[in-house]
């Protein structure tokens, strides 16, 4: 255990004295190597993330890439690890939960090596999207085992651990993330996964037994291709609206082609005898509910996990190490708000929760709008930071028990991935909408600059493209005049400012939305305030025992 002290503290923290008095200790004592290792599986997932959030002004800088090739370098991931979460599922069910882990980590690792060594942007969001699939893997695969290996009080503790071990990699992510960017180059962001991935092989081969649900048939392949196609289609249409134009024929026929694909996906679930989605679930006003605050909550407040290392790299002008570091006031709230939401449950609604999360969340995001547009200091961004982290803090974990808890039982596993997957749905469609507002509004303040401070046609493409991609250091070269320099870098930093302003208003507008139809549809009753264990466990006085009969 001295190997892994943050872990033995998460464990002292998250599984209480009361248990161990309830005689769960020896039998948690032996199955806690189990926890740690899916834990870690699960926390490369979101530290890797995190990492390369803070990178990314770096790797487009040093690959010479477009805003939307940056764009790219996240959603390439994201993508193939939401389309795939479901069906990876599945098939750590038919296949075994260790062997899929065992398969998830190779293959994160390749991928994670190809990233590192990628010189072109093109190979690098290749083996991005081959990185996706490895963490959907991972992810499916880790979660399934915790709940094949831990039942009862003992599950509820494992889960809080598991919940707290991904907040501390949350938290941590982008200082480690610039630290590497900063120390050694953005490429060991990525190869650091490979040694990582090697000691967790070795101890899922030393720690973790097979196990498979004997239910499980076969893989739907059908379902996985036409999902997969329709989400593809439509996120390679949004991020790349800016650059072909919204009404040209490629975008127009990506759209066409998306919508036709997700409809052949629900046709073709609807058939099934045991599909990945049972959208018989919805008929129910409070499932339905439920799924559009997942998704607001990745639209509008997880999403600025990726768009606050840009804004904080280009505006204030912080080199990666600090940005990681200045991420903390978003960062911290996140992962201390969980805990305190999990007292205010044992008071109030899942619905009252939900809306008031995204309330706070679209606070949040105004905050960003009126600051970033009057360009105030870093000391004032802070607040609005901490209020969005909160926001976000508050819905992450309350979002996954109220969709939890609104489907039966037996459609538990079901209801994981689908939480997981609706949530990067909403990070996915927010990146590419929140980045195409982004680079226009860029690109529309930066060159009536450049045009004013006397750049001809083409030098003016040359530069705003750069700055647009976050590199106005590259963008500021020798073909720039020196006198219009400091000008143009002037600009440049409004501009980026002014870009992130109106991403942010329409991610207010997106939570606001869910936070109205979440109130509208969510039942109060359905999701009542829970009552405290030691409560429900109390024993009654003898004056005020009655029998029920």
């Amino acid at each position: 255990m001295s190997l892994f002290p943050a872990f033995s503290l998460i464990r002292v923290i998250t599984f209480p004295r009361k248990i161990v008095n309830v005689g769960i200790h020896m039998s948690y004592d032996s199955k806690f190597p189990v926890l740690v290792t899916t834990s870690l599986v699960s926390s490369l997932i979101m530290l890797d993330s995190n990492i390369v959030a803070v990178s990314l002004p770096s790797i487009g800088h040093s690959l010479g890439a477009s805003f939307t090739d940056i764009q790219w370098v996240i959603s390439a991931y994201v993508l193939t690890y939401a389309a795939l979460l479901l069906a990876a599922g599945d098939y750590a069910d038919l296949r075994g939960r260790r062997h899929a882990m065992v398969f998830g980590l190779i293959v994160f690792a390749a991928a994670s090596a190809a990233c590192g060594a990628a010189t072109t942007i093109w190979a690098m969001n290749s083996a991005r999207a081959v990185q996706g699939l490895g963490g959907a893997l991972l992810l499916t695969a880790s979660l399934a085992i915790i709940g094949h290996e831990f039942t009862g009080v003992e599950r509820a503790g494992a889960f809080a651990f598991w919940g707290a071990s991904l907040g501390i990699a949350l938290a941590v992510g982008p200082i480690v993330g610039g630290a590497i960017t900063n120390f050694v180059g953005w490429r060991w962001v990525f190869f650091v996964n490979v040694p990582a991935c090697a000691g967790l092989l070795l101890a899922t081969f030393k720690l973790v037994a097979e196990s498979k649900n004997p239910d499980a048939k076969s893989l739907d392949f059908k379902g996985v291709i036409t999902f997969s196609a329709g989400l593809g289609l439509l996120i390679w249409a949004l991020i790349q609206g800016n650059e072909e134009g919204w009404g040209s024929v490629g975008i127009l026929s990506r759209l066409v082609l998306a919508a036709a694909s997700l409809i052949a996906f629900v046709v073709l679930e609807r058939r099934q005898a045991r599909p990945m989605v049972d959208f018989a679930l919805f008929r129910r006003r409070t499932f339905v509910g439920a799924v559009i605050a997942m998704i607001g909550y990745g639209a509008s407040a997880q999403v600025m996990v990726f768009f606050l290392p840009l804004y904080l790299q280009n505006v204030y002008r912080f080199k990666p190490l600090s940005a990681g570091i200045a991420m903390l006031p978003f960062a911290l709230p996140m992962v201390l708000a969980p805990r305190i939401t999990t007292r205010l449950s044992t008071h109030f609604s899942g619905r009252a929760l939900l809306t008031v999360g995204l309330g706070i969340a679209v606070v949040g995001n105004l905050l960003f709008w009126s600051v970033a547009r009057a360009q105030l200091t870093y000391s004032v961004f802070i607040l609005s930071m901490l209020v969005a982290g909160a926001g976000a803090g508050l819905l992450n974990g309350q979002t996954v028990k109220v969709l939890g808890g609104a489907v039966p039982l037996e459609r538990a596993g079901m209801a994981s991935g689908l939480a997981s997957t609706t949530r990067f749905i909403g990070i996915l469609v927010s990146v590419a909408a929140m980045g195409a507002i982004l680079s226009n509004v860029v690109d529309r303040h930066f060159t009536t600059a450049a045009m004013n401070a006397g750049l001809d046609g083409a030098t003016t493409r040359q530069v705003v493209k750069r700055v647009t991609s976050g590199d106005l250091a590259g963008a500021l070269t020798e073909q720039v005049p020196e006198h219009v320099k400091q000008e143009l870098e002037s600009a440049g930093i409004a501009a980026f400012a002014h870009g992130f302003a109106a991403a942010t208003l329409f991610a207010a507008a997106l939570g606001l939305i869910s936070c109205f139809l979440t109130f509208r549809l969510i039942s109060a009753a359905e999701t009542a305030a829970t009552v405290p264990l030691e409560k429900k466990q109390r024993p009654c006085k003898l004056a005020d025992c009655r029998d029920p009969l």
